[in-house]
């Protein structure tokens, strides 16, 4: 017996104690590979999950820079059509204050 639960859009949670994985292994690991997540259970506690190669490399995949993806950004969208003032952009976001006094 097995859970569906929706998160994020179409992507299904199915639940398997480890137990009823362990009986049905190759076809929880087929579902792991259509991109399904697999959530594992032991005494009805989640304790792992199972997920796809796909998703796994999505996962772990070292992010870029944020410079690096600031200039995605600028090169995907016009700044004057989102109302941005590309001389304006970084410039004033840090309060140059020092901050509040913190004591223990």
């Amino acid at each position: 017996m097995y859970i569906e639960m929706p998160i994020k859009g179409d992507s299904v949670v199915k639940t398997y104690s480890i137990a009823e994985a362990r009986d049905n292994f190759t076809g929880v690991v087929h579902e792991a590979e259509k991109g399904t997540t697999v959530e594992l259970t032991r005494r009805g506690k989640p304790v792992a999950i199972l997920v796809g190669v796909e998703d796994f490399d999505r996962l772990t995949k070292s992010g870029s820079t944020f410079m690096a993806a600031y200039e995605k950004f600028r090169r995907e969208f016009d700044l004057e059509e989102l109302q941005i003032e590309p001389e304006k952009e970084l410039g004033d976001i840090r309060d140059p204050s020092p901050g509040r006094d913190f004591h223990w």
